[in-house]
């Protein structure tokens, strides 16, 4: 009864019901949207150029993830602009690690711990996990087992040496298929859905962070930015800023798993395709014409994998 009565409680508070127009175009009239959530950031690579980062921290962004490598060799050219920027401006900030599949797990991981320094106020690192379809120079085919051992490995060493429980962030298709049976259910988790609430694509698993939209407009950036939430309130944001381990994914969260029960319930369109990791060469002209978001709106954490994939193909079942 109590449940019943918070998710309705949450349900009556949510925006997007009533006919009220949603200016990031969300699917979803029944969940939470972006503007639900109090605490708000950005992700940024070297494709967002010069950030006056003062100018950010004055528009309300409370965070900010920061790209610093991609396999083993590659280092963002902002990523220490955008580091000390953000830190000078009293935004939080993590690093990120972009992973190319054809790298040694632990070369990629000590290559991120050279470019990526280990701070007490640091947000946890995140490591970037995303098919590569269209990578000009790895064409590995991703089966389940081998990327969830190499995730395994790099995440270990991530958590050993900056001693704080890594954040995985993923897009829909690749957590389909890789993520989806359960496999890192201890760690935190950062997810991409700019059409649908979390839930709605990624069912019950708990997430920490949401990233919504990714052709965003912020204050001190000149061009587009990738927004993102946090799942909690204020006052659990302070405190996962105090203890930033992301070990446990918090009592709100449970209305999240409420949620999609509901959802579940709840008639659904027919299934689309299953998701593939192949290269997109292998794919039908059906396919990569049914892909429904524009390549112009691909993550920021896509469009900065130039490196190794320079065309990345829109996101998957967004």
């Amino acid at each position: 009864m109590s449940a019943a009565f918070a998710l309705a409680v949450l349900l009556s508070g949510c925006g997007g019901g009533g006919g009220e127009s949603d200016p990031l175009g969300f699917i979803d009239t029944s969940m939470p949207h972006p503007r639900d959530y109090p605490i708000h950031g950005i992700d940024v690579s070297k494709f967002q150029g010069d950030i006056d980062w003062s100018a950010v921290a004055g528009s309300g962004v409370k965070f900010a993830w920061i790209k610093a490598t991609e396999g083993g060799d590659r280092a963002d050219e902002r990523f220490q602009a955008n580091w000390t920027g953000a830190k000078a401006a009293g935004i939080a900030h993590g690093a990120y690690h972009f992973v190319y599949w054809c790298r040694p797990p632990l070369e990629e991981i000590s290559w991120f711990e050279q470019n990526a320094p280990v701070e007490d106020d640091a947000l946890p690192p995140v490591l970037d996990v995303e098919a590569t379809p269209t990578s000009k120079t790895c064409h590995r085919h991703l089966s389940q087992d081998a990327a969830i051992a190499d995730m395994q490995v790099m995440l270990t060493e991530m958590e050993r040496h900056y001693g704080k429980r890594p954040i995985i962030y993923t897009t829909v298709d690749f957590y389909e298929a890789i993520l989806a049976d359960g496999a890192f259910m201890d760690y935190p988790i950062w997810v991409r859905s700019t059409k649908h609430h979390p839930s709605v694509k990624y069912g019950s698993r708990p997430w920490h962070f949401w990233q919504y939209q990714s052709d965003g407009s912020i204050a001190g950036i000149s061009g587009h930015v990738d927004r993102d939430a946090f799942f909690g309130s204020k006052s659990e944001w302070e405190a996962f800023l105090r203890e930033p381990n992301g070990r446990t994914p918090g009592v709100q969260q449970a209305l999240t798993q409420q949620l999609a029960a509901s959802q579940a319930q709840a008639p659904q369109p027919a299934a689309a395709a299953p998701a593939t990791l192949e290269p997109i060469e292998q794919q039908s002209a059906a396919q990569q014409a049914a892909a429904p978001e524009p390549a112009d709106q691909q993550s920021g954490a896509q469009q900065a994998s130039d490196e190794q994939a320079s065309a990345q193909p829109a996101d998957k079942q967004q």
